[in-house]
């Protein structure tokens, strides 16, 4: 026995002690079956879940020019007002006035007339244009005379909302470089300032017109050449774009101001509401799903809420009581607030009989949305 002992201790001790350790391990409880209580560990001592990216914010915003004193709107050394010498004409809304079939009525200005601050010799402006977001060019346009915007520009931008447009025009020229597919950054040269238009602007009133807001209709261009209009700008053409107030992206006054689109139209106040029969979602809420409310559109009529601008700032699905109202009519106007509506230059909806209506721009306007 002492020999065996001898022989096979270098084993037999390590066997006695996991044996003490095994049955130490069971009696502690740890070696509990499945179907006893786990042990729940406090919360402190769990380890903390990863957290989900945070969304931007917004857009950071440039400026399009080096003039940084835009919130100044009383200055003709910021803006470049019409022939009529009044600032406000170079501002954002029913600032102006044009002749329509032979009458004086207002008219709906969609961006903003930068003046210049760098000129030459002969008076032309060397003020370089500047992209105000990072973002794509889609569309230049090098031809002077065949739109009222001239020579001009357009950039898309990734905000919150989906993609939103910035558009640069009567430029005197545009970078060689710049074509549409190209990635831009803020900052980056597009052109030059100038005063080309397809309606002629004097030298001595160069500027940029310079809009930021939303695009209608991917389709546009199929609609447009159905209509058999020229010129053709597919997608970019200025009845496909509708602006909001450039100066709400400068509101802070900061060197570069970060802006949300999405959260800026969920703040503006309805210039009307309308009603009308469409069966379909409309192309515009499909690129821009939050300004939706509800479901999505099961029904056979849509009412939204539009902006002074014209910019569709709410969609949902009528209700049953609703779609009663239009009868055997396609639309109709729910709400109109002359006091957001003001001199309402875009005609949009008009009052006929104390009764508001769409007008013959707001007819053309809803057709260009359903296509």
């Amino acid at each position: 026995m002492v020999d065996f002992v001898k022989r096979h201790v270098w084993w037999l001790v390590p066997l006695l002690l996991f044996d003490v350790m095994f049955f130490s391990w069971l009696l502690s409880g740890r070696g509990q079956r499945e179907d006893q209580p786990s042990i729940q560990l406090a919360p402190s001592a769990a380890l903390p879940l990863p957290e989900e990216p945070a969304r931007p914010p917004g857009l950071r915003f440039g400026y399009p020019t080096d003039q940084r004193d835009l919130l100044n709107t009383t200055s003709v050394e910021v803006y470049q007002p019409t022939a009529s010498g009044r600032v406000e004409s170079a501002l954002y809304g029913s600032v102006r006035t044009a002749s329509f079939g032979g009458r004086l009525l207002p008219s709906f200005h969609e961006g903003i007339d930068i003046a210049s601050r760098d000129r030459d010799r002969r008076g032309r402006p060397l003020d370089p244009v500047y992209a105000v977001a990072d973002g794509q060019v889609v569309y230049v346009n090098r031809v002077a005379g065949n739109s009222n915007y001239g020579i001009y520009a357009v950039l898309t931008h990734e905000d919150p909302v989906g993609d939103i447009y910035s558009l640069y025009s009567h430029l005197a020229s545009v970078e060689r470089s710049l074509q549409a597919g190209q990635s831009i950054q803020r900052g980056d040269v597009i052109g030059v300032m100038g005063n080309t238009a397809s309606t002629g602007i004097p030298m001595v009133r160069a500027h940029l017109h310079f809009e930021i807001g939303m695009i209608k209709n991917m389709g546009f261009a199929t609609w447009y050449r159905a209509q058999k209009k020229i010129p053709d700008h597919g997608t970019w053409h200025g009845h496909n774009l509708t602006g909001i107030d450039p100066l709400a992206v400068y509101a802070d006054g900061s060197d570069e101001p970060v802006f949300s689109m999405l959260d800026y139209l969920k703040n503006v106040s309805p210039a009307f509401v309308l009603l009308f029969e469409a069966p379909q979602a409309l192309d515009y809420f499909h690129r821009y799903p939050g300004l939706w409310v509800g479901e999505r559109h099961q029904g056979n009529a849509q009412v939204i809420a539009v902006s002074e601008g014209g910019v569709p700032i709410s969609g949902r699905t009528a209700t049953e009581e609703e779609e009663a109202l239009l009868g055997r009519a396609f639309s109709h106007v729910l709400m109109a607030d002359e006091t957001v509506l003001g001199r309402n230059g875009l005609r949009l909806v008009v009052q006929r009989q104390g009764t508001w209506e769409l007008g013959r721009a707001g007819v053309r306007w809803l057709e260009i949305l359903m296509y």
